[in-house]
This record gives C-alpha cells, structure tokens and sequence, in this order.
C-alpha cells in the first residue's frame, strides 16, 4: 500500500508544478466568434422561416419550388448578414470564452 499511495502523492506533485496555463482573457479568439457568428445567423434563419412562412410568392401565382428555394437562400443570407448584431453571439462567445 505505501508503493501506491507515494505514487500517487508524486503524481500529485507533478501535477501541480505543470499549471495549466491560463487564457488571456483579452485575447480574441477569432474561430469562437466565427462559430458564435454561425450558430446566430442559424437561430435568425429559423426565426426567419417561421416569420416568413405565409409570404406570398415572388415569381407566380403557383407553389413554385424554385420561388420557395430562392425565398430560402434569401433569407439564409439576409440571416448570415445579421448575424453578430442581435446579441445571441456575444452572449455566446462570452460563456463560452469562460469556460475555456
């Protein structure tokens, strides 16, 4: 019993002289904010969709799939271009910025 438990103080020791380093908490990490940016524009395109859904058709009369894709791709955009400015990524990013 004495072989492990020095083993374990050991480890113990070791551990603690190798500190994981801390995250400048200053530093911006361009990929987390990207991925925030993302997951917001995905949040606004879904709120989009709902909002939008008893639009009337651009291009005819008739359900036309084409007018239905191109109303997607529209407010897919319009959500990619929004996003960072509705507050869902900065909230986000700072929670997860945190935890790191």
């Amino acid at each position: 019993m004495k072989g492990v438990n020095s083993i374990d103080l050991q480890a113990a020791f070791v551990s603690q002289q190798h500190q994981i380093p801390k995250i400048d908490p200053k530093a911006e990490n361009k990929e987390l904010r990207a991925q925030t940016d993302a997951f917001e524009s995905v949040i606004l395109k879904m709120m989009m969709d709902n909002a939008m859904q008893d639009e009337k058709n651009i291009f005819s009369e008739e359900n036309d799939p084409g007018d239905k894709i191109y109303k997607s791709m529209y407010r897919e955009e319009l959500a990619k271009a929004s996003a960072g400015g509705f507050g869902f990524s900065q909230m986000l990013y700072d929670f997860l910025s945190q935890k790191q």
